[in-house]
């Protein structure tokens, strides 16, 4: 493993809107700003003219992070900047990519990103050789950056650095199958190519989130449709938990008022836009390359969300007339103990459906429409409770030591 002395990211700002469009929550520079701190960049180098406002704010972004920012006007200023003993890892201008895959692929080695040269081409990025176009990221060691003051001073600095590198002998690495030709991995060079490119960049984020379910595929649909808005107006995955916290709050006063069928569809209503905000909050870390917040937002609100069911279904199902507090909601206890268990209690496909609070509601909502409520209940519980019996997803056995 490679133990640089600093490592620097160079992206080519020159072109304002360009490295200013927005991709989701953030601009293509500051998606890039996260690959470099991913990469444990200790300095920001950006090329450009004038501090813009979008400037300033990288540089305290890029502070923020602990990493030091330059902006310099071309290739001799970038490097004036770099020693012997540093590494250069260099961001071509609007290069939107993943940033996990692509610090996985530079990690503990210098190499020139690159790809077949008709699809690297095609999606605009530089052709380098016979056979392979480059794409737009690579890790070289800092000495080659001392050739820049060979060349004129309004060089294309990502073009000659890569050349410089290839001459220099640095391996070419090639971007792996699954990102070629799809949104994951391409260059952004217009307002129009932006919006293709976040709704693409969206659903690729979107993938692998477990099994479907009937709210997890309505959280989804919402995020692939609403999601780049949400983003763009600023609020992201904290509007939605907003929005959820009041519509729980809507259907604790339609249950305090009798209206049970309706407070269900607005408990389930906030469970969706619950799922929905995580998803934008996953969003929202991957474009800024966040920590996980120190409190599991999501958790906290199960727990609120689940008394909240509690307490609807206390005040609606007692069992018989006059009924006190623990009779009315002993029931209703035991049922919102076993939906917090059942990932623990049942397998695979199982426990994503048995946990997925639309379908409850939709169960509970029929239930009442029925008049069938309380016994329904007790009914839905104990079926909970033999299914885990009969089939256990966990195999348990007594040990001894």
């Amino acid at each position: 493993m490679l133990k640089p002395a600093g490592l620097l990211s160079a992206g080519q700002v020159t072109d304002l809107p360009r490295a200013f469009l927005r991709i989701g929550p953030a601009s293509l520079a500051r998606h890039q700003l996260s690959l470099a701190l991913m990469m444990d960049c200790q300095r920001i180098v950006c090329i450009g003219v004038g501090m813009a406002p979008e400037l300033a704010q990288l540089q305290h972004d890029s502070e923020r992070a602990g990493a030091s920012f330059h902006l310099v006007s071309g290739a001799h200023g970038l490097a004036s900047l770099v020693t012997v003993n540093d590494e250069l890892v260099v961001i071509s201008d609007g290069l939107l990519a993943p940033i996990e895959t692509a610090a996985g692929l530079l990690e503990g080695n210098h190499a020139v990103l690159v790809q077949p040269v008709e699809a690297g081409m095609a999606a605009g990025f530089e052709r380098i050789d016979l056979n392979h176009a480059g794409a737009g990221l690579m890790r070289i060691p800092g000495r080659l950056a001392d050739r820049l003051h060979d060349l004129p001073v309004d060089c294309d600095v990502e073009s000659a650095l890569t050349r410089i590198a290839l001459q220099a002998g640095v391996a070419q690495r090639p971007l792996p199958a699954d990102t070629l030709g799809t949104m994951r991995w391409r260059l952004v060079t217009n307002e129009g190519e932006a919006h293709a490119a976040e709704a693409g960049w969206i659903a690729f984020q979107l993938e692998g989130g477990g099994r479907p379910t009937p709210a997890s595929w309505l959280a989804r649909l919402a995020v692939r449709n609403f999601g780049p808005a949400i983003l763009h107006a600023g609020r992201g995955g904290n509007a939605l938990v907003i929005a959820a916290l009041a519509g729980l709050g809507i259907a604790l006063g339609l249950a305090w008022l009798g209206f049970i069928i309706t407070a269900l569809a607005f408990w389930s209503l906030a469970w969706i836009l619950r799922r929905s905000a995580a998803l934008l909050l996953a969003v929202e870390r991957e474009s800024l390359a966040l920590a996980p917040g120190k409190w599991a937002r999501e958790q906290w609100f199960g727990w609120v969300h689940d008394i909240s069911l509690l307490t609807m279904l206390s005040w609606n199902a007692p069992p018989w007339p006059g009924s006190g507090a623990w009779e009315s909601g002993f029931a209703p206890l035991i049922l919102v103990a076993m939906l917090r268990l059942a990932p623990r209690l049942f397998a695979g496909a199982l426990s994503d459906w048995v946990t997925d609070r639309l379908l409850v509601a939709m169960l509970l909502a029929v239930l009442a429409g029925a008049s069938f409520l309380a016994p329904g209940i007790q009914l839905f519980a104990a079926v909970l409770v033999l299914i885990a019996l009969a089939w256990p997803s966990v195999a348990f056995r007594l040990t001894s030591v």
